[in-house]
């Protein structure tokens, strides 16, 4: 997967882009245009285990475009797990060799400190910028600001040698991803099934039996809701049966295909076959229609929509 901003005017176009290996999908990732509006700043997050994180990549001039502009936009963000980037800023505070300090030093630490973060730990100091003139000198350009406390996330590694034809040194920081607890049974009702019907009447009966007269403060409301809660779930497991999650169990499937899938198992026959998969085929249009209808009439965005 790629993320850049694209640009109309190519004198205008961004200068950093972000790859995330397609065996990371799962964790949706996605380029924030809404939270950093900058050509050279990409802000990219992702889902773990019920939370956001964000990885912001960024490219700095000579003038400090960007990291003006992040100085001067406020930007309310959580669980940025690193900044990372050309800044093109010489220090002596990352750069022992170099004897001057930078008047974006304090800036810088400003607006990592807004995010929590802190400047990496380097154990074995490399340029990260290879000049092709052997008459000037190898910079340190590339930064890297972490999470702090992070046991496994308190030092990024620099490799010369992998470094190929290209003028910058690749940098690897290992970042830990949880793993997702993957649940192989569902509680479910079958659809138009007795079952179905007997939970839709109990529920119905308790909810119209509940005493709502006595209801004048808070605490009352908040015991009849929890009263409520409990009811819905026992109700629910009362009905409903334990299944496994298959690569059937998918919202448009209907348990009466089972039959048609039967007869063609039986029979064998090439038209059975299509007949089962034409009804498949029908029936996902009409559910997956419908879905788009709904949510565009909710006026929904476009990332509900393709999820």
């Amino acid at each position: 997967m790629t993320f850049f901003r694209p640009c109309i005017q190519p004198s205008n176009s961004s200068r950093v882009i972000t790859y995330i290996n397609i065996h990371l999908s799962l964790l949706r990732f996605s380029l924030r245009n809404d939270i950093l509006q900058h050509k050279d700043i990409s802000c990219i997050s992702f889902f773990n285990h019920g939370s956001i994180y964000f990885l912001i990549n960024i490219y700095s001039g000579l003038s400090q475009a960007a990291l003006k502009y992040l100085k001067n936009t406020e930007v309310n963000i959580n669980n940025v797990l690193i900044m990372t980037g050309d800044f093109s800023i010489r220090d002596h505070f990352w750069n022992l060799n170099f004897p001057h300090y930078s008047s974006y030093r304090d800036i810088f630490f400003e607006i990592a400190d807004s995010f929590q973060l802190e400047i990496s730990e380097l154990f074995e100091f490399f340029p990260t910028r290879y000049s092709d003139n052997p008459q000037f000198s190898n910079l340190f350009l590339d930064l890297v600001f972490l999470w702090p406390g992070s046991p496994k996330l308190n030092n990024h590694h620099i490799y010369p040698s992998w470094r190929l034809t290209s003028d910058h040194v690749p940098i690897t920081v290992n970042i830990s991803i949880l793993k997702e607890q993957v649940h192989t049974k569902k509680q479910s009702l079958i659809k138009d099934s007795e079952e179905k019907f007997h939970f839709i009447d109990e529920l119905i009966h308790f909810i119209m039996n509940i005493n709502t007269v006595s209801l004048l403060y808070i605490e009352d409301l908040e015991t009849v809701m929890q009263v409520l809660t409990y009811n819905i779930k026992r109700i629910w497991h009362k009905h409903s049966k334990a299944i496994n999650i298959t690569k059937w169990s998918k919202a448009w499937w209907d348990h009466k295909y089972y039959t048609d899938l039967e007869v063609y198992r039986q029979s064998r026959w090439l038209e059975d076959w299509k007949k089962f998969k034409n009804i498949i085929k029908r029936t996902k249009c009409k559910f997956f229609n419908r879905k788009i209808d709904e949510i565009a009439n909710r006026k929904c965005g476009l990332w509900e929509l393709i999820n």
